[in-house]
This record gives structure tokens, sequence and C-alpha cells, in this order.
């Protein structure tokens, strides 16, 4: 390449590829996304299935998930009140990616291989 402006190396990581692996890489919102691939879910059977994580951070992770477009809260009248998380259309796209990834990591990655 000759260096002029707007030249694109080669080995430079995809600017979408990187904001993906920023934002799924984030502790516990794959693990999130994985979890309500199987249907909707409350609040408490959420923190149930994902192991290890506190009210306050599933809260967290949830309304920024919210916030990206991936999951949708609704809340149905009561009595009693409930409210449920599901995916939206666009945290049902993840999908293939969700099942390659985890096909990836039972085939390349032993288990315990993250742990500190």
């Amino acid at each position: 390449m000759d260096g002029s402006v707007g030249a694109h190396d080669a080995r430079a990581c995809d600017g979408a590829l990187a904001r993906a692996f920023e934002f799924l890489g984030k502790r516990w919102n794959g693990i999130i996304l994985g979890t309500l691939l199987g249907g909707p879910a409350g609040f408490a059977e959420l923190r149930r299935a994902v192991e290890g994580i506190s009210d306050s951070m599933l809260s967290d992770r949830l309304g920024e998930l919210g916030r990206a477009g991936l999951v949708q809260r609704t809340v149905a009248d009561g009595p009693p009140i409930s409210v449920a998380y599901e995916l939206t259309q666009s945290g049902q796209a993840l999908l293939p990616a969700i099942e390659a990834l985890t096909a990836w990591a039972a085939e390349n990655l032993p288990a315990g291989a993250c742990d500190r």
C-alpha cells in the first residue's frame, strides 16, 4: 500500500467485531443472553440459572441488555404482577453465533481452562 489516508491495515480488528466482543465479553452479558435463548424467564429464574450473579448485577446487566435492544422486559398485570425478560429479534439473531461459540468451546477449551 502507498500509506495514503484511509488505507486499511489488514491486521487491524474490524470495529464491529471489537464492539461485539467488548459488549458480549462483559461479565454475565453472554451468559444471560445464552440463558434467554431457552425462552422468556423471570428475574428469580434468571438468578438461579446464572450461578454466582448478584441481584444488583443481574438487574444492571438486564438494563444494559435492554438499552442495547437485545432483551425486552414485559410486566404482566396481576395479581400477582409478574415480570418476564425475553430476547428481542436482535437478541434472537445471536443464536447462530452463540451456538457456534458453544461448539467451539466444547471442542477447544478444556474444562477449567478459564479458572484462575
